[in-house]
């Protein structure tokens, strides 16, 4: 039986990363190892397998707060070791850092300008990447698909023994059920939703980054019959402010519902028209995934780490880069009236679920953990 510990910035349950830690850790236990857990906060019910560790620190910043977490966690497994170190955030001195993040470097490269790359907080990220990436370093890499594998060597020459690509990991229940009609209807009944009427979904956390705006845009810009038919429902653990206020003033606000993240989130795949995911950045989406399985169609942003899966699915469009409105706009009218083609959709990716390996992240992950 070995010990392991588990790191990660917070906890709480509606995040796919965390999803991935919780699942991962539970596999762990259930194969004899003991877990312990090192977060600044968690959020939910605890797992009675986990030794769960709320590490004591404070700053105003969020840079300072992490520095200091890692030296506290340094410390501790200093006094307590374990036989390995799995982070779920970049950070030194880990034995296996699963990366749901991209690369910084890359994602600050023209976004921030030249002398910002001297302040604290650039130079904290920019370190804890090194300390995981630089081909000195001992960490092994748990990536989740080959686009985040290919913007990681483009700035670290790490050797390829160092890196290894999992599978997707949805759970079980995101499968279509033979009463997902009934659970449509019953959900419908439950928000006033009309039988006929669209439902766009949208899942995830960090609204902005998601691209909600764009989502609100396109809905927006609908002509006025079909945007009544219309609901957008969003779901995730978000601010929601600044997007209600955005939808008063294209005079949607009765077409959107916002809701904070929850745990039965098959009802509403199973119940939806159609996903909407048209994200500014996403390492993976396994929200992407969770609706090819559910059988919902899924109009996505080509920057997803798992965008390919929905083109070699067929159960969806891609939204091609360099992002253009007008064209998120006009797709998302065709979906909305064109329902043979939301059934071919739905149909493709039913097939597809059938053969692809979209279950295996968790086993895979704790198979390389283990053969350390």
């Amino acid at each position: 039986m070995s010990i392991y510990a588990f790191c990660l910035y917070k906890y709480f349950p509606f995040g796919g990363l965390q999803r991935d830690f919780l699942r991962i850790a539970r596999l762990c236990h259930e194969r004899g190892h003991q877990i312990r857990v090192y977060t600044l906060s968690w959020q939910g019910e605890i797992p009675n397998f986990i030794d769960l560790r709320l590490v004591p620190v404070r700053a105003l910043q969020n840079h300072v707060v992490y520095r200091r977490f890692q030296r506290w966690v340094a410390a501790d497994l200093q006094k307590q070791p374990v036989d390995a170190t799995i982070g779920f955030n970049k950070m030194p001195g880990l034995d296996f850092y699963y990366g749901a993040d991209p690369c910084y470097i890359a994602k600050t490269k023209g976004t921030i300008p030249w002398y910002q790359r001297f302040n604290p907080r650039f130079q904290q990220f920019y370190k804890d990447e090194k300390a995981v990436f630089s081909p000195n370093a001992k960490t092994e890499v748990l990536l989740l698909n080959q686009q985040q594998k290919n913007g990681y060597q483009q700035f670290y020459p790490i050797p390829e023994t160092r890196l290894h690509i999992l599978p997707p990991g949805i759970a079980a229940d995101r499968v279509r059920p033979d009463n997902a009609d009934a659970i449509r209807k019953a959900l419908r009944v439950e928000f006033a939703i009309k039988n006929d009427d669209i439902v766009l979904l949208m899942v995830g956390s960090g609204f902005k980054t998601k691209g909600l705006d764009r989502s609100l845009l396109a809905i927006a810009a609908l002509p006025p019959a079909v945007r009544e038919r219309c609901q957008l429902i969003v779901i995730g653990q978000d601010k929601a402010g600044a997007f209600i206020r955005m939808s008063r003033r294209f005079n949607i606000v009765d077409r959107i519902r916002i809701l904070p993240g929850r745990d039965d989130i098959p009802r509403f795949l199973f119940a939806a028209d159609v996903l909407l995911h048209p994200a500014y950045a996403e390492s993976a989406g396994i929200v992407l995934l969770e609706a090819l399985v559910a059988g919902l169609p899924v109009l996505v942003s080509d920057v997803c780490g798992y965008a390919p899966y929905i083109a070699d699915s067929g159960c969806g469009a891609l939204l091609a880069s360099p992002f253009k409105q007008e064209d998120f706009n006009a797709l998302l009218l065709k979906a909305i009236e064109d329902k043979d083609l939301r059934q071919q959709w739905q149909e493709a990716g039913l097939r597809y679920a059938k053969t692809a390996n979209l279950f295996g992240l968790a086993a895979r992950a704790v198979d390389i953990i283990e053969n350390r």
